[in-house]
């Protein structure tokens, strides 16, 4: 991470909440990847900071706000502050309630499954222009087959990663399922435990498919407690997903912590799962 980089994150995150009234003497780094996460502090809110001009920043803000007026299981845009991006040197800031983790242990499955249909719930009923998983699935697709954004992949992974990518989408299509609004990435670190119960962060990746596609990003025990799933779908869903994000971390942009050792105990993952699955 570079200290360059965040301190300008830092100070606009401050300028943004002291133009709003709210002190923000002190600042703790959360998170560094694209984004930088601060906690501020006294006035303890959670912002964001983003490149400018990222289209999902605002989406996120706006679908995290209609989404806390049905009750679903998000945290929401700060009160205290209008729900907007807010442009400062550059910069892009959204402010967050910050909900502090009750514990560090993982959701149960079977809470972790409630509120995933909660969320599911909410979604259903907004109506708002989203990307298609598709999209991601290209994107993720453009990256493997381009040597100069992902230098470090050998040809026998970088096939492995096309062929799956390529089949598993295409034996998702053709179960034609229902599709609605998703999370996009609802793993568990984007669901934090706290005193409201289980809340999911992070809307960034909001997109439009079959629910076994978000089921896909969870531990395999929350299933066990989903209403209702095609267990042929959710396979192929996971076996998806482990290729998305098995890519994403040979990106030579990525700032993954240690990405590519990462990305490497997934591509074994991946080989396993695909030998004798027909998926390729």
């Amino acid at each position: 991470m570079s200290p360059t980089r965040t301190r300008r994150a830092v100070a606009a995150a401050t300028a943004v909440a002291a133009s709003h009234g709210l002190a923000a003497d002190d600042a703790v780094v959360l998170q560094a990847s694209n984004r930088i996460t601060l906690r501020l502090l006294p006035c303890d809110i959670l912002a964001r900071v983003a490149p400018p001009g990222v289209d999902s920043t605002r989406t996120e803000v706006e679908l995290a706000r209609r989404l806390a007026l049905t009750g679903a299981p998000v945290a929401a845009p700060d009160p205290r502050v209008t729900a907007r991006v807010h442009e400062h040197d550059g910069l892009d800031v959204t402010l967050w309630t910050h909900h502090a983790a009750v514990t560090t242990s993982r959701v149960p499955a079977p809470d972790y499954a409630l509120a995933l249909t909660r969320l599911h719930d909410g979604l259903r009923g907004i109506d708002l222009d989203t990307p298609h998983f598709t999209d991601r699935v290209a994107e993720a697709r453009a990256l493997v087959a381009d040597p100069h954004r992902t230098p470090a992949l050998s040809g026998p992974d970088r096939r492995l990663l096309a062929d799956t990518l390529r089949d598993t989408e295409r034996g998702i299509a053709e179960h034609d399922a229902p599709e609605q609004l998703l999370h996009g990435e609802p793993h568990p670190g984007n669901l934090i435990a706290t005193a409201r119960g289980p809340l999911f962060v992070d809307l960034e990746t909001v997109c439009r498919g079959p629910v076994e596609f978000d089921l896909a990003h969870a531990p395999e025990a929350v299933a066990d407690h989903h209403p209702a799933f095609d267990p042929e779908l959710l396979r192929r869903c996971r076996l998806l997903v482990l290729a998305m994000i098995t890519t994403w971390r040979w990106d030579r942009h990525d700032r993954f912590p240690d990405g590519h050792r990462q990305g490497a105990a997934w591509l074994d993952q991946l080989r396993t799962a695909t030998e004798g699955s027909g998926s390729r």
